[in-house]
């Protein structure tokens, strides 16, 4: 029985970020009442949560906006993005009378990014030879291994597809992504061994 197959292509792994988690802050207040009277692409339901969502159609995604002038932006694909994605809530925001004078700073939260490894995978044995994972394919058919250093999760399929999350910017998924290929190839290795 063959653990891993190396699929043909030039590139061990490829990936795509899929989102950006991203917040940063106004330092003014904003009136959620206000903005979700006047402006249509919002949602504000104070009941059963203190922020306001606000939908842009592009680049596609959504902001949480907080009375205090904070903002959490979900959605984008790329830093450029985040920061078009910002000046457009300033815009409708001097609509509702907020003038925010400071050029926000933003802080990457979380990158979530997909891709493969081009390998077949034995989640059975993988979830055996490798620290820190999590496998129940009764109830989820990927296997969770979590990075120390750097931080990441990711969710490995037996394809050789993977999700990837937990980093805060473009180096720090590059270098989870190496250190998953090495972890990986390590293990089929030992699993090779010990199956000669």
């Amino acid at each position: 029985m063959a653990v891993a197959k190396k699929k043909s292509s030039g590139k061990d792994t490829t990936l795509k970020v899929q989102n950006i988690v991203a917040t940063t802050s106004l330092d003014k207040e904003v009136s959620l009442t206000k903005l979700a009277r006047t402006q249509p692409n919002t949602e504000y339901n104070p009941d059963t949560f203190p922020g306001l969502v606000l939908r842009v159609k592009k680049p596609k995604s959504a902001v949480l906006v907080f009375s205090s002038g904070n903002l959490v932006c979900t959605g984008t694909k790329s830093i450029a993005q985040v920061r078009e994605v910002i000046q457009q809530v300033i815009k409708q925001l001097k609509k509702v009378g907020v003038k925010v004078t400071i050029k926000p700073k933003i802080t990457v939260q979380n990158i979530v990014a997909s891709g493969a490894i081009n390998l077949d995978l034995n989640l059975n044995t993988l979830a055996l030879e490798l620290e820190n994972t999590e496998y129940e394919p009764e109830q989820f058919p990927g296997l969770v291994y979590k990075l120390e250093e750097p931080t990441a999760t990711f969710l490995l399929f037996s394809n050789g597809k993977l999700v990837c999350t937990g980093t805060k910017n473009k180096a720090q998924l590059v270098d989870s992504m190496k250190q998953l290929n090495k972890n990986v190839r390590a293990a089929l290795k030992r699993i090779k061994e010990m199956q000669a």
